[in-house]
């Protein structure tokens, strides 16, 4: 990883007032007008889902310019774009870029680590019992790390795979595997919830995270499923433009990945409706897609270090994004546990 890769602390401030000017002008919560059949719609209120920092890219290869990158759910050809709906090819003197995502969605629900596993390892399916209205429902997510706050271990990973979107009361079960994988709610508890940040559908968020207390500390182990191992430090590390990243994921099992912003203030599709996060990592894979939906919760780890930079919770078909592990600890007022 080159030094001059660009990092959370060392984002110019040209660069960083270019991007939030930029949030602040095209991406909208508010859709332009009802979807129709099977459309496109340039207008950036419909089509811009994200704006970030990366590297130019034209003609198919990264150049050395930094830009304003606009992340939208399809490209289109300028020429089929009205001049109303265009996006500025520079903000200030900074350039801009245009990337397809297509749509982000939260990668926790529905239909690899699915099966019952003691103890219980980062990398496998976890997940919460619908209630109410929702009984019926299965789900399963990721267990991300073991983590400690005040000498008592739990497993983190998302909210939306610990607390169903800020729905279920502190105290809920906690399953291992998921019940999507096994639906045995009278023999798989390994947990309860103990904690989460609460997901805001108004304002902005910095991450998706949530603990559960362990039944017992002999039902897990922090040593991270298949070829990720053991973490070589408590400590994160700062998340870098370029960094080669691996996670292994209740659904695709271990893939890996490169870092392509540090930055991204995106909008996200939640049941409680459209969420903004903002300063969010975002990953792309190399032949396969790092990640699909099952495998919110996963721990993202830089490969050199070996050790934790982010939490996944989100994606799209191309896409993943995921909280710095910094801001998830902090948060939740927890250390990663490695031994």
């Amino acid at each position: 990883m080159a030094s001059s890769e660009l990092r959370p602390d060392t984002i110019p401030d040209n660069l960083r007032a270019a991007k939030e000017a930029a949030v602040a002008q095209f991406l909208s919560k508010e859709p332009a007008g009802p979807i129709m059949a099977f459309a496109a719609h340039s207008n950036p209120k419909n089509n811009v889902v994200g704006v970030g920092i990366g590297r130019k890219i034209k003609d198919g290869k990264t150049t050395a310019r930094h830009s304003v990158r606009f992340y939208v759910k399809r490209k289109l050809d300028v020429k089929s774009i009205d001049k109303r709906f265009l996006l500025p090819k520079k903000i200030g003197n900074v350039p801009t870029d245009v990337i397809e995502t297509g749509e982000f969605r939260p990668f926790g629900n529905p239909a690899a680590e699915r099966a019952y596993k003691r103890p219980a390892q980062p990398g496998c399916s976890v997940g919460f019992q619908f209630t109410g209205s929702q009984a019926g429902t299965v789900m399963a997510g990721t267990f991300g790390a073991v983590v400690e706050v005040n000498g008592i271990r739990y497993i983190l990973s998302n909210n939306h795979v610990l607390a169903n979107q800020n729905a279920l009361p502190i105290g809920s079960a906690i399953f291992q595997p998921g019940l999507l994988d096994k639906n045995a709610p009278g023999k798989d508890a390994i947990a309860k919830l103990a904690k989460f940040v609460p997901l805001k559908a108004s304002g902005s968020n910095k991450v998706d995270c949530a603990l559960a207390k362990v039944d017992a500390d002999k039902l897990i182990s922090p040593i991270v499923m298949d070829k990720v191992g053991a973490l070589k430090s408590v400590l994160p590390i700062t998340a870098a433009v370029a960094m080669k990243v691996e996670k292994t994921g209740r659904t695709t099992g271990y893939t890996t990945g490169t870092v392509t912003d540090v930055a991204a203030t995106m909008k996200v599709t939640y049941d409680l409706g459209v969420l903004t996060f903002t300063d969010q990592i975002l990953i792309i894979g190399g032949a396969e897609a790092f990640s699909d939906a099952g495998d919110s919760g996963s721990l993202i780890v830089d490969r050199k270090t070996k050790r934790a930079t982010g939490l996944l919770f989100a994606g799209s078909a191309s896409h993943t994004i995921a909280n710095h592990m910094e801001d998830v600890l902090h948060a939740l007022n927890a250390t990663i546990v490695i031994g």
